[in-house]
C-alpha cells in the first residue's frame, strides 16, 4: 500500500462551508459555527475526491518525524503566530474585509520569535524565501522534541532516542479487527506525520490511562482506513456518523492521489464530539513489543519498560490498559 499524505497544513472541508451566528460547540467562547452545506467544494473535486482513500480523523496533536542532530527525531507542532500589534491589524482587516483588498504581512517584523531549531511546515506558501502565514495568520511549523523538555514531556514519553524507537498504535497486520501497540524504528517513520493521543492530550477523548498512570501513543496519519463509507452526500454521511458503529469517530480525512488531504469533522455536520463510546475503543488491542532479538535495558519508569511487562497480552479495549508506572 502506498504511503498516504502528510499533514503539513490546514485541511479544507469536503463541503463548501457557511458561518452560522450561533455559539460553537467545538471551541469555547467562539460565537459562531462553521457548518457544511450540501455542495462539494471545488478543492475536493479538483483533487478527485471520488478516488481518494477515506481514513479516520484521529483526535490528538500533530507530530512529524524528520532528522535532527543526524538522527530521526519526533517533532512537535508549533505555529509561528503574529505579535499583538500585527494580530490586531489582521483582525481589523478581517472585520472590514473587502474583496478588492489583500492583507500585507511583514514576516520579519509581524511575528513572535520561535526557537532557532524551528522549521516551517512543508507545502506552505513562500515569498522571497520566507514562509507565509495561512488564512488564520499563522505559519505552521515544527520543533524537535528534546528528551528533557517539560513542555513536550508527553511527546517524549512515546519515543526513545537511544534506541531510536517509537510507540505506535495501528491495525494488526494479520487482523484488521485487532489493534496493535508496538515499537517501530523512527527511521521507518521518516517524513511521516502522526497523531499523538493520550491522557493529557486534547481532553483525552479515547479515555486512555489516568492522571496517576498516563498513557500516550502515536498513530500514523492514514493508519485507520474506512472500508464501508457511504456515498459522498451530506445526508448519507450524517446518517453514517449517527447510526453506524464505524461512524463513532471524530471525522474523516480523504487522502487524494495528488497528495491533497480533504476532511470533514462531526462539527461540520452539527454533531457533537467527543462522544462516550468511540469506534477506536470498540476493538480489542494486543501488545507486541517485538524486542526479543535486542538486548534492551529501558529506564524503569518509561512507557517502553512498562509495555514490556505486559508484552503479548490482549485487552478488550484501549481503555482497559492500565500501566503501573
Amino acid at each position: 500500500m502506498r504511503r498516504l499524505g502528510s499533514v503539513q497544513r490546514k485541511m479544507p472541508c469536503v463541503f463548501v462551508t457557511e458561518v452560522k451566528e450561533e455559539p460553537s460547540s467545538k471551541r469555547e467562547h467562539q460565537p459562531f459555527k462553521v457548518l457544511a452545506t450540501e455542495t462539494i467544494s471545488h478543492k475536493a473535486l479538483d483533487a478527485d475526491i471520488y478516488s481518494a482513500i477515506p481514513t479516520e480523523k484521529v483526535d490528538g496533536t500533530c507530530c512529524y518525524v524528520t532528522t535532527y542532530k543526524g538522527q530521526p527525531y519526533l517533532w512537535a507542532r508549533l505555529d509561528r503566530k503574529p505579535n499583538k500589534l500585527a494580530e490586531k491589524r489582521f483582525k481589523n482587516f478581517l472585520h472590514s474585509k473587502q474583496n478588492s483588498k489583500e492583507f500585507f504581512w511583514n514576516v520579519e517584523e509581524d511575528f513572535k520569535p520561535v526557537p532557532e531549531c524551528w522549521i516551517p511546515a512543508k507545502e506552505i506558501e513562500q515569498l522571497n524565501g520566507n514562509p507565509m502565514p495561512d488564512e488564520n495568520g499563522h505559519i505552521p511549523g515544527w520543533v524537535p522534541v528534546e528528551k528533557n523538555n517539560k513542555q513536550y514531556c508527553w511527546h517524549s514519553s512515546v519515543v526513545n532516542y537511544e534506541f531510536e524507537l517509537a510507540l505506535v498504535l495501528k491495525h494488526h497486520p494479520d487482523d484488521p479487527g485487532l489493534l496493535e501497540i508496538s515499537t517501530v524504528p523512527l527511521s521507518d517513520l521518516l517524513e511521516q506525520t502522526l497523531e499523538l493521543i493520550g491522557t493529557n492530550i486534547n481532553g483525552n477523548p479515547y479515555g486512555l490511562g489516568s492522571k496517576k498512570h498516563p498513557l500516550h501513543l502515536l498513530i500514523p496519519h492514514g493508519a485507520f482506513q474506512i472500508r464501508n463509507l457511504p456515498s459522498l452526500k451530506h445526508n448519507d454521511l450524517l446518517s453514517w456518523f449517527e447510526g453506524c458503529r464505524e461512524g463513532k469517530i471524530e471525522g474523516i480525512v480523504w487522502h487524494c492521489n495528488d497528495g491533497c488531504l480533504i476532511k470533514v469533522h462531526r462539527h461540520h455536520l452539527g454533531l457533537r464530539w467527543p462522544i462516550l463510546d468511540t469506534y477506536m475503543n470498540s476493538k480489542p488491542v494486543i501488545i507486541n513489543m517485538n524486542l526479543n532479538k535486542y538486548d534492551y535495558a529501558f529506564d524503569t519508569k518509561c512507557l517502553f519498560n512498562h509495555f514490556l511487562k505486559i508484552d503479548n497480552q490482549k485487552f478488550g479495549r484501549l481503555k482497559d490498559i492500565i500501566l503501573d508506572v
